[in-house]
């Protein structure tokens, strides 16, 4: 077989073809140059961690009880951490996304049932930013859900182009929108003035009352279940590989380690997000009384009027228009790797993404239209059930395989590392299971 021909198959089998080994890295000597060429990827997963159906949790456990549930947010940005860097090490190594992968080891039928369990997840995670992106809309500019809903279809477009010129492009929207939420909670904290002590004290020592008190386990459950979006494993494995390293144990040794420090940074700012949020709504509502706060409008209703400060309530919104709009590219880039990777069907990009974003954009549209602003909030809180029931389909697999020697060779985990992993996978998943069973329940 010539080498053309073998490079042509290798190029067709590769993790999202078109962006494969397309980002140049420098071989500098300087280790900030050499690391700026793997910053990127990690902040693409990030933005899964400070999506629109985070903020529901976060605000509503500010509102009610303080700063206590911070350590929450430290605890579950811990585990996206080590579940993320498993991520990307097996892409690396394996130089294999997780849903080829999973392809491989389970055959055609179970990886059939696994992508539909995926496809369900993405659908779910991509509804949470369609109906974050349009109650942004509507808070903004008075715009209907109804249109609202509609209008979120246009950034599909946007993918498009920026792809079309480079990965690079698209990293670079996501670290600029990543930035803007940063800067407006940023401000947000500045004018709600909280106490700074009570809260870095929340952020490190848990409370016992966490556990003693139904209510405050229940929201911190589910800050924990929200944490891990399942398509952010595959994706994570799949676009680490869009970096041109070097191919051989040396060249992956080092992309393993500058893809770590490039999503532990990334995930360290998703956790200033999440506590940034908590903290304010601590700082507004908890601190006036304002306890029953757990709606996003309710929050946008209530900021201004609390703060004496007329923008407060606009810095909000944009925020969640960027959380939104930054969470949707990453939702459909999961979904080409997913259907890619476990039935190994492409679609032109335009008809993927239209694809995703319609079984997102059709159902919040039938509520809207049948059930108004209440049937959205119901909406949200389903997105995030449906999250839940498919985490561990993601988690499992990813344990195992950066477990299991063939595979991995000599980034195989540790025994430490490997049991450390399990224990998480099993905390998730009964958390997860705990939430669902709850929410079932009607609590």
């Amino acid at each position: 077989m010539s080498t053309e021909v073998v490079s042509r198959k290798i190029a067709t089998e590769a993790s999202l073809p078109e962006v494969h080994a397309t980002v140049q890295v420098s071989r500098s000597p300087v280790y900030w140059r050499r690391l700026l060429g793997f910053i990127g990827p990690g902040f693409l997963i990030s933005v899964g961690y400070m999506d629109p159906g985070n903020w529901a949790t976060d605000i509503a456990g500010g509102a009610r009880f303080g700063y206590t549930l911070l350590f929450v947010i430290m605890v579950s940005n811990l585990l996206a951490i080590l579940l993320q860097s498993l991520s990307l090490k097996l892409g690396i190594a394996t130089e294999r996304d997780l849903a080829q992968l999973c392809h491989e080891a389970f055959g055609k039928k179970l990886s059939f049932v696994f992508w539909l369990m995926a496809e369900i997840a993405i659908a779910a995670c991509d509804l949470a930013e369609v109906i974050g992106s349009a109650i942004a809309l509507q808070l903004l500019f008075h715009i209907p859900l109804f249109y609202g809903v509609l209008i979120t279809g246009i950034d599909v477009m946007l993918i498009l182009l920026l792809q079309k010129w480079g990965f690079r492009y698209v990293e670079a929207l996501v670290i600029a929108l990543i930035g803007t939420i940063i800067a407006l909670f940023g401000m947000q904290m500045v004018l709600s003035h909280p106490d700074y002590g009570p809260a870095f004290r929340d952020l490190v020592v848990p409370s016992s009352s966490i556990l003693t008190n139904g209510a405050m386990l229940y929201i911190a459950i589910g800050i924990l279940g929200a944490t891990v979006m399942p398509h952010n494993l595959y994706l994570h494995s799949s676009i680490v590989q869009s970096r041109r390293y070097k191919r051989t144990p040396e060249g992956k040794r080092e992309a393993v380690h500058l893809a770590n420090v490039d999503s532990a940074l990334a995930l360290t700012i998703a956790l200033f997000v999440n506590a940034a949020i908590l903290i304010v709504a601590a700082a507004v509502f908890h601190r006036s009384g304002h306890y029953e706060v757990a709606a996003i409008q309710d929050a946008f209703k209530l900021l201004s009027p609390l703060l004496g400060a007329s923008g407060a309530s606009t810095l909000f919104a944009v925020a969640l228009l960027a959380s939104g709009q930054n969470s949707s590219i990453t939702g459909t880039l999961a979904g080409q790797v997913v259907m890619e990777g476990f039935i190994h069907l492409r679609l032109a990009p335009w008809l993927r993404r239209m694809l995703t974003r319609s079984l997102a954009i059709i159902p919040t549209l039938i509520v809207v239209a049948v059930a108004g602003e209440h049937g959205t909030e119901e909406l949200l809180i389903l997105s995030q059930v449906i999250l839940s029931f498919q985490l561990s389909f993601a988690v499992v697999p990813l344990v195992m395989f950066t477990g299991d020697r063939k595979r991995m060779g000599q980034f195989v985990n540790g025994r430490c590392l490997q049991g450390t992993a399990w224990c998480a996978a099993v905390l998730i998943a009964g958390l997860n299971g705990w939430l669902l069973v709850q929410t079932i329940m009607g609590r």
